[in-house]
This record gives C-alpha cells, sequence and structure tokens, in this order.
C-alpha cells in the first residue's frame, strides 16, 4: 500500500502524523503546502479535503483519510504493532484524555485560522496573537504538567517506557510553542519528556525543521 502524505511542515497536526508513521514504520511519500500561500484552498486540495486543511493521507485505492486523529486512530487499527495505546481500557482512556486536552484544548484556539480572525476582526496585532497563543498554552500546559508529575503511571514518556498517541500530540505541540519561544522550563515534566521524545528518530525525523520543504 503506497501512502500519500498532504502536509505543511510546520503545521503540529502534520507534526502528529508524520510521527506516527513514522512509528509504525509506514513509507510515505511526502506533499508538501504552504497554508500561509492558500494552497491547501486550491480546487484540486479540496478535492481532497473541502476543509481545506492539512494533514490528509491518501491511499493509493483512491481512499482519503482526513483529521489527524482520525487518521491515527485509523493507523492503531489496522496497524496495530507497534500500539499507540496501551492494552488496558483505563490506560487507553488515560492517554486519550492527555492527548486530547493537547489536541482539543490549545489547537483549536492557537492555529492560523484563528490568529489570522483576531487580526482581521479584532485587529490583533502579532504581540497580540503571540500572548492570546501563550495563554492558551499556558492553560492546559499548567493542568498537563500536574496530570503527568503527580500519576505513578508517567513513565520515561506520558504513559510509561512506551511512546504513544500522547507523546505524539505533546511534541507536536511543544514545537509548536517554540515558534512563540515559550520557555518549557515550567514544565518539568513535560520538558523531560520531550526531550527523551526528540531523542528518537522516529520523533526527530517528524520535526518540523527536519521536512524537505521546510523554511
Amino acid at each position: 500500500m503506497t501512502l500519500r502524505l498532504h502536509n505543511f511542515f510546520r503545521s503540529s497536526t502534520s507534526t502528529r502524523l508524520r510521527a506516527a508513521l513514522n512509528l509504525k514504520g509506514l513509507p510515505y511519500d511526502y506533499v508538501g503546502y504552504s497554508l500561509r500561500d492558500g494552497q491547501t484552498r486550491t480546487p484540486q486540495f479540496l478535492a481532497l479535503n473541502p476543509a481545506g486543511l492539512v494533514p490528509v493521507l491518501e491511499r493509493d485505492d483512491g481512499v482519503v483519510l482526513t483529521q489527524s486523529l482520525a487518521i491515527i486512530e485509523w493507523l492503531e487499527e489496522t496497524m496495530p504493532t507497534p500500539p499507540l495505546l496501551p492494552a488496558d481500557a483505563d490506560g487507553r482512556a488515560r492517554v486519550r484524555a492527555l492527548a486530547y486536552m493537547l489536541a482539543c484544548e490549545i489547537h483549536p484556539l492557537n492555529n492560523l485560522r484563528v490568529l489570522r480572525r483576531l487580526n482581521e476582526q479584532f485587529g490583533a496585532d502579532e504581540a497580540a496573537q503571540e500572548a492570546w497563543f501563550v495563554h492558551w498554552v499556558k492553560a492546559t500546559f499548567d493542568a498537563f504538567e500536574i496530570s503527568l508529575a503527580s500519576s505513578a503511571a508517567t513513565g520515561r514518556y506520558c504513559h510509561g517506557d512506551v511512546p504513544g498517541l500522547a507523546d505524539i500530540c505533546l511534541y507536536a505541540q511543544v514545537w509548536n510553542n517554540r515558534r512563540f519561544a515559550i520557555d518549557g522550563s515550567a514544565w518539568p515534566t513535560i520538558d523531560r519528556i520531550f526531550a527523551a521524545l526528540d531523542a528518537l528518530p522516529a520523533f526527530r525525523d517528524a520535526a518540523p525543521p527536519n521536512q524537505p520543504d521546510a523554511s
């Protein structure tokens, strides 16, 4: 099966999916787009995803998958080894809760569409947009840090000593934070886990600076 990944090198959702594919050992053809230049608003791309969003995973049988978390769940269901979710129901619930904190509480408020709308509708300049971004990161990262630091289930990674779905979301978000020079020292457990993930080729190869169209 040939996979084509339509993505943007700096998109945190794209980083998530690149890391998941790498962890699963699945090769893919990289197709890069520039969100700022409107390349996902063309008729050709909208035929793949009418929402005009990345990532999109296209299979050689014509099936097109959208939404990073849904695609990752599809990967887990169809190619369960190595697993991205724990074997036990309680563990899966914890990992999903951690992942959703990042993917559902930070990303929807801080993506490019929202930052642009803040400028267009409310006149928010770059400094105001940055303050908005930092506020919502801190609101969730403070709670995320406590959730990790206070749980015996936290190991080398977010859940135990095998990287999974929560780590994928965390890794992508920390890279997004770096665009706004957010200091991670306030969250030592998060900082430690990110460093451990960044030492793994599957994650490092998914990092925004290491993509073929990074600029």
